[in-house]
């Protein structure tokens, strides 16, 4: 397997100081200290060919007073954001310079009560070169260190200190040949060239209380499976016992994702609710036997209600060593109507969560999703650092198809599903 070229633009160490706001002596009023004041950035990259999606990131603020004119770097990193270049990316910045702007502003980020709270402190610009070939070979450092923000060529005498760096980052790219319910065959992508790689076949057992997993005596995991896949009453109706089993090219199955927990709607509601998630099993094959399986993941998914209507969802990884304990590693909310993208970045994840199967550090994985109701091919990225073997990538190719499922599987129950998700075809529409 062949990875495809990325580029990852890694803005790391932000850290802001403002000078320290006062009212006049005799007012009578207290000193105000900048630090109670929210501030985050929005970061721009691009140039006249093309621009990329705007980020936007949280800034944490100092509150080192004394040292007003201190110019040493922060003792901590607590923010991070950056950007995912893909080959295609690249080429349409083409070989102009490429500018990224980082924006601040105070206040909080997005509406009260339709109106924006924001307002704008300062501006920087750094200029970045995203060369392919220059960035394989030893990455890039385009800033280290503080910037003095500006505003219509004006300093505002606050301060920005951030860390601007340009990495390789090769991925595998997968891409489903079909809906995940509908079986299709998995596809691995390099440039122009696709070649199959992986079958899925999908299965939904409604007669069953929840899917039937075996599990190998000896691991350690049999504890933790009948800990959330008991047999659990439940009353009215239910997504219960759909599965979905990938295949290597000699037929083997190497990984599955099985519905261990029904998705159920919540009382005098057509919704499934946080309290009450839905749940997969992410299970990888254990010993000799083709029907051993042991869990290597957890995903709990449901509906969030709010101003979003938005698919909820929650990923742990099963510790090898404690059969009960889970370490988390991505929790999010992706809008129903539209859909985003499953992401798990080992950046962004506490130095609680790191074991030798999801390094701390660097891009894990992203998996396509469209919006409820559209027809769902799943484009899957994983970082080269976590596929050893073609039966690694198995697993997160399983738990892609796991999170476009539960886009299903969170729809209202006032709504029909498609014949493909369960033998009684009463309730669900061709």
């Amino acid at each position: 397997m062949d990875p495809c070229p990325f580029v990852r633009l890694i803005i790391e160490s932000l850290y802001l100081k403002l000078q320290i706001s006062t009212k006049p002596a005799g007012s009578g009023t207290v000193p105000v200290h900048p630090s109670t004041t929210p501030c985050f950035c929005k970061l721009t990259l691009g140039n006249n060919n093309y621009f990329a999606p705007t980020q936007t990131t949280l800034l944490p603020l100092s509150n080192d007073n004394d040292n007003d004119n201190d110019d040493s770097s922060p003792d901590f990193v607590t923010s991070s954001a950056g950007f995912h270049l893909d080959q295609t990316t690249l080429r349409r910045f083409g070989t102009k310079p490429t500018t990224l702007q980082v924006s601040v502003y105070t206040g909080r980020m997005g509406r009260n009560c339709g109106f924006k709270s924001r307002k704008l402190l300062g501006r920087v610009r750094v200029r970045v070169r995203v060369d392919l070939d220059g960035i394989e070979k030893s990455g890039c450092l385009y800033q280290n260190g503080w910037m003095k923000l500006g505003s219509d060529n004006k300093p505002c005498g606050a301060k920005i200190h951030m860390v601007v760096r340009a990495e390789p980052d090769p991925r595998f790219v997968f891409k489903f040949g079909g809906e995940p319910e509908c079986s299709p065959v998995v596809f691995q992508k390099q440039g122009n060239i696709t070649q199959p790689v992986f079958s899925c076949k999908f299965s939904a057992d409604r007669n069953s209380r929840t899917r039937s997993v075996q599990v190998d005596p000896s691991s350690n995991a049999r504890g933790w499976l009948n800990t959330f896949a008991g047999d659990r009453e439940r009353s009215g109706r239910e997504r219960k016992g759909w599965m979905i089993t990938i295949h290597d090219l000699s037929g083997s199955p190497v990984a599955a994702a099985s519905m261990i927990t029904p998705f159920v709607p919540s009382p005098n509601s057509d919704r499934v609710s946080r309290s009450n998630p839905g749940a997969w099993l992410i299970l990888q094959p254990h010993g000799f036997s083709v029907s051993s399986w042991k869990p290597w993941g957890k995903l709990e998914a449901w509906r969030e209600r709010g101003p979003i209507d938005g698919l909820g969802y929650k990923f742990e990884l099963v510790s090898d060593t404690a059969p009960n304990r889970v370490i988390p590693i991505a929790e999010a909310t992706m809008g129903m109507k539209k859909g985003g993208q499953f992401i798990i970045d080992a950046s962004f994840v506490g130095e609680t969560t790191a074991n030798s199967r999801c390094p701390n550090r660097g891009f894990v994985m992203a998996s396509t999703v469209e919006g409820e109701g559209k027809i769902s091919k799943p484009e899957v990225q994983v970082g080269v650092q976590h596929v050893k073997c073609m039966a690694d990538a198995a697993l997160f190719i399983a738990l892609s198809a796991a999170i476009d499922l539960s886009m299903d599987a969170c729809r209202l129950f006032s709504h029909k599903l498609r014949k493909e998700f369960s033998h009684d075809q009463q309730d669900y529409i061709s």
